[in-house]
C-alpha cells in the first residue's frame, strides 16, 4: 500500500473518532455540564488551580503528554513492520488512549481536582490509593530519569557532532539549546504579560511564536554558542541543568512558566506537523520497511509487545497524571474536555503516526531500514539513536519543500527536545502533587509544602539519571519495565472510571471494554517479561517486575471488590471521607 493513500484513511478515522464517538461520550455517557462549577473556578489560587482559556489549556496539555515517547515508541515497534505500529498508533488512539484521557480528565474534574490515585479511593478503597500512588511515583521517576539522561545526550556535542553539518548527526544536536532556552525566557515574559498586565493572548502570541522561529535558525547557524566542543558542557553538566530547571518549574505557580511555555511549544510542534506532513505528501515516498515482519531477530513476540512498546501515541497511563494532575486544576468549563483531552490525544496520535511514517517511508531504502533495524538488541542499544531515525526521516520530508537539510534537522531537533522539555517540568510538578498526597494521606504535613515535596521528585529523577547498576543508569537498566507500568497505569485508570460510571448507573463499556484490552496485554506482557528475566538470571528486574505484578493485581482485586459492592450515587461529583 502507499504510504499516502494509509496516512489519508488514518486523518479520516481521526476525523469520524472525534466527530462521532467523542461527541457521544461527552454527551451521553459522561454528561458533561457547560453549566457547572469546575474546580480552578472553586478552588482558585494562582498557582495550581488557574482558569485558563481552552486553547492555552490545550496548548498545555498537549505538550505535557506528548514528550520523547510518541516518537521513540513507534521508532522502536516498526522493528515488526509499518502495519501493525500504524493500526495500532490510529485505532489504540481513538477506542483507547482518546477515551482514556478524556475518563481521566472527567472523573478529576469532579473530584476537585485531584490526581487518579486519589479518586481511586473513592471509587475502589483506601488501599488501592496507596497502591497507586507507589506505581505512579515509581513509573514517573523512572520516566523522567530516562528522559533526563536522552536530552543530556541530544544536548552534548559528541563526536558525530560537525558543526558544517548538523543533519548527517545521530544523536548530537546541541543546536535545540539555544531555542530551548530562549523558550523558556519568552514563556516567562508572556505569562507575566498575559496574568498581571492583561495583554491580548493574540499579539504575544504572534511576538512569541516569530521569535522562537528565530531562535530556531540562531541554533542552527551558532550550535554551540561560540564555544569549542571541548568548552561545551558534558552530558554529566546537562543533566544537572535539567534537574534544577525542572526543580524551579515545578515550584513556580503554574501560569509563570508552565502555561505560556506548553502553548507556545503547542504551536511548534502544529508547524512541524504541517510541515512535516506537507514534505511527505509532496516527496511521495514507499514504504522501506516490510508491511510485517513477525519475527524480528531476538525481538519478543508481536502480541502482546506491539501494544506495550507504543504507549504514548496510542494509549498511555501517564497521561492520565496529567489530565487529572495539572489539567483538571485549570479547565474553565466541563465541556472544554472533549476539546482539552479527546482531541489532545489525536494530536499526539497524528505525532506518532509520523514517527510510524519516518521511521519506514523515511529512509532512502530497504537495505538503509534493514542496518538500522537488523535484530532487537541493534535498536535497544540507543534511545537517542532512535530519534535520531525520527529526525533523519522527518528531515527528508521537509527538504521535500526546498528547506535546507541543517535547518530542517534544527528545527526537528529543537521540536523533539522542546517536548521531551516540557513532559519533564509538567511530570516534576506531578510527583510533586504525589509526594503531597502521600503527605496528605499519612498526615505528615512537611511533604505537602511544595518545596520539600519538589526536591523529593527531583531527588528520585536524580537516583534514576545518575546511580549506575552494571554500567547503565538506574533508569536505562529498569527501561524494559517501563513500557508495562505505562500500560498498567492505562488500564487502572480505565478500571477508576469504569466503577465510577458504574456506580452512577451510565453505560460502562466504554471504557470497561479497553480497560480488559490494556490490563490483559499488560499483564501477558509482564509475565512474559518476568519468565525471561528468570532464564537470564536479571535478578533486579524480576525482583522489581514481580512486585509490579503484584501492585497491579491487588490493584485489579479491590475494584473487582468495589465492583461487587454495587454501590451507587446519585451525584455526578466525587466526595471523600474525612477519615
Amino acid at each position: 500500500m502507499s504510504p499516502l493513500l494509509a496516512a489519508c484513511g488514518c486523518f479520516l478515522l481521526y476525523f469520524l473518532g472525534y466527530r462521532f464517538y467523542a461527541n457521544h461520550l461527552a454527551r451521553r455517557v459522561f454528561r458533561l455540564d457547560p453549566d457547572r462549577v469546575t474546580p480552578a473556578h472553586t478552588l482558585h489560587d494562582g498557582i495550581d488551580y488557574v482558569p485558563t482559556q481552552r486553547s492555552v489549556l490545550f496548548g498545555h496539555h498537549y505538550a505535557s503528554i506528548t514528550g520523547l515517547a510518541p516518537m521513540l515508541g513507534p521508532a522502536v515497534a516498526v522493528i515488526w513492520g509499518w502495519l501493525p505500529a500504524m493500526l495500532w498508533v490510529v485505532f489504540g488512539a481513538i477506542l483507547v488512549g482518546c477515551v482514556h484521557d478524556f475518563s481521566a480528565l472527567v472523573v478529576s474534574m469532579r473530584a476537585q481536582g485531584q490526581s487518579i490515585g486519589k479518586v481511586a479511593e473513592s471509587v475502589i478503597g483506601r488501599r488501592a490509593k496507596f497502591l497507586f500512588l507507589a506505581l505512579i511515583f515509581f513509573g514517573v521517576a523512572l520516566a523522567m530519569g530516562v528522559f533526563v539522561f536522552v536530552i543530556s545526550v541530544l544536548f552534548q556535542a559528541g563526536a558525530d557532532f560537525d558543526p558544517a553539518s548538523i543533519a548527517s548527526a545521530k544523536t548530537s544536536f546541541p543546536s535545540a539549546v539555544l531555542p530551548s532556552g530562549s523558550l523558556m525566557v519568552m514563556a516567562m515574559v508572556m505569562g507575566f504579560l498575559l496574568y498581571k498586565k492583561n495583554f491580548a493572548l493574540l499579539p504575544l502570541t504572534v511576538v512569541g511564536f516569530v521569535l522562537m522561529l528565530v531562535a530556531v535558525w540562531l541554533g542552527t547557524k551558532y550550535p554551540l554558542l561560540g564555544m569549542s566542543q571541548e568548552s561545551w558542557p558534558s552530558r554529566t553538566s546537562w543533566t544537572w541543568i535539567l534537574l534544577a530547571y525542572a526543580g524551579l518549574a515545578s515550584v513556580l505557580p503554574v501560569w509563570s512558566l508552565l502555561q505560556a511555555r506548553d502553548f507556545l511549544n503547542s504551536l511548534l510542534l502544529y508547524l512541524g506537523l504541517a510541515m512535516t506532513y506537507g514534505g511527505f505528501f509532496l516527496l511521495g515516498p514507499t514504504f522501506a520497511a516490510p508491511a510485517i515482519n513477525p519475527h524480528p531477530a531476538g525481538a519478543p513476540p508481536l502480541f502482546p509487545f506491539v501494544f506495550i512498546v507504543i504507549a504514548c501515541g496510542a494509549a498511555s497511563g501517564f497521561h492520565s497524571l496529567v489530565a487529572s494532575g495539572t489539567t483538571a486544576k485549570q479547565i474553565d468549563k466541563e465541556t472544554d474536555a472533549r476539546f482539552v483531552a479527546y482531541g489532545g490525544m489525536i494530536g499526539e496520535s497524528l505525532l506518532g503516526l509520523l514517527a510510524v511514517l519516518a521511521c519506514t517511508a523515511g529512509f532512502e531504502d530497504a537495505a538503509s531500514w534493514g542496518n538500522a533495524y537488523a535484530d532487537w538488541a541493534t535498536i535497544q542499544a540507543s534511545l537517542a539513536a532512535k530519534l535520531g531515525a525520527f529526525i533523519h526521516g522527518c528531515t527528508r520530508f521537509i527538504g521535500a519543500l526546498g528547506i535546507e537539510h541543517d535547518l530542517a534537522a534544527g528545527f526537528i531537533a529543537a521540536v523533539v527536545v522542546s517536548f521531551a522539555l516540557t513532559t519533564l517540568d509538567s511530570a516534576t510538578r506531578l510527583l510533586r502533587f504525589n509526594v503531597s498526597e502521600i503527605g496528605a494521606s499519612l498526615r505528615i504535613r512537611a511533604l505537602q509544602n511544595r518545596f520539600l515535596a519538589t526536591g523529593i521528585a527531583v531527588g528520585a529523577i536524580c537516583w534514576f539519571a545518575f546511580y549506575e547498576i552494571d554500567g547503565k543508569s538506574a533508569g536505562l537498566a529498569l527501561w524494559t519495565l517501563f513500557g508495562t507500568i505505562n500500560q498498567m497505569l492505562a488500564g487502572l485508570a480505565l478500571l477508576v472510571a469504569t466503577l465510577y460510571l458504574r456506580q452512577r448507573g451510565r453505560n460502562a463499556w466504554f471504557t470497561g471494554v479497553p480497560m480488559v484490552f490494556m490490563l490483559g496485554s499488560t499483564f501477558t506482557a509482564l509475565v512474559t517479561n518476568l519468565k525471561s528475566f528468570y532464564d537470564k538470571g536479571q535478578t533486579l528486574l524480576l525482583i522489581v517486575g514481580a512486585a509490579l505484578l503484584f501492585v497491579g493485581v491487588s490493584i485489579v482485586l479491590s475494584g473487582i471488590m468495589a465492583f461487587a459492592r454495587g454501590e451507587k450515587h446519585e451525584d455526578d461529583v466525587i466526595t471523600f471521607s474525612s477519615k
